[in-house]
């Protein structure tokens, strides 16, 4: 097997996107990834991570696993996902921790919104979900209704109410964890005023 074929190999074993200590392990050298950007046949995604520069139609999905796997897909992204908007993202809204290092974010490939979130708050109501095949951290739906809140300023009026209203009518919701969220990330008093309206309770 020539190089080209064992560098496809491996960047196609690690689901489109390779990192230099993948190919490193397989016995290619840092040098041999280098010489095959230059003569096109391996595209740098940015520092230290390469795909294949014949476009093997790796998705945003795959690339947001790859290269920012601590990223929580939050607000407008959730949102979507959930059906709560119908506006399609122009970014990926993600959650990253406070302490993480913002270069980690120059990714030329993916257009990012990134939302800095201090660690106690992080993890709160983090789930998996299925993103056109790929598996993606994403905040449940009572973390999105109450980040809604926290961002309200970012949010424009017509998805926030239009959120609110799905949620509402959503029969998945859990009232108990809205409220749970509401009183750690302090929105609860425009939560439950809120909600209340809406449910008619």
């Amino acid at each position: 097997m020539n190089i080209r074929e064992q560098a496809k190999e491996v960047i196609l074993s690690k689901g489109g996107i390779a990192k230099s200590a993948d190919f490193v392990a397989e016995g290619i050298r840092a040098v041999d990834v280098v010489n095959l950007c230059n003569v096109g046949f391996l595209e740098r995604v940015r520092h230290g991570y390469y795909e294949l520069a014949e476009k093997t139609s790796v998705s945003e999905e795959q690339l947001l696993a790859a290269l920012i796997p601590k990223g929580i897909v939050c607000v407008e992204s959730a949102l979507f996902h959930y059906g709560y908007s119908d506006f399609a993202p122009r970014k990926w809204s993600i959650a990253i921790p406070r302490s993480m290092s913002r270069t980690k974010l120059n990714v030329d490939v993916l257009a990012l919104q990134p939302y800095y979130i201090q660690a106690e708050l992080y993890d709160l109501g983090k789930t998996t979900d299925d993103f056109e095949g790929v598996i993606l951290p994403v905040y449940d739906r009572e973390r999105t209704i109450c980040d809604c809140f926290k961002y309200r300023s970012r949010l424009d009026n017509e998805m926030f109410n239009r959120a609110l209203n799905a949620y509402a009518n959503d029969t998945q919701k859990n009232l108990n964890n809205l409220s749970s969220y509401a009183k750690k990330l302090r929105v609860y008093k425009k939560v439950t005023e809120l909600m209340e309206v809406l449910l008619n309770v």
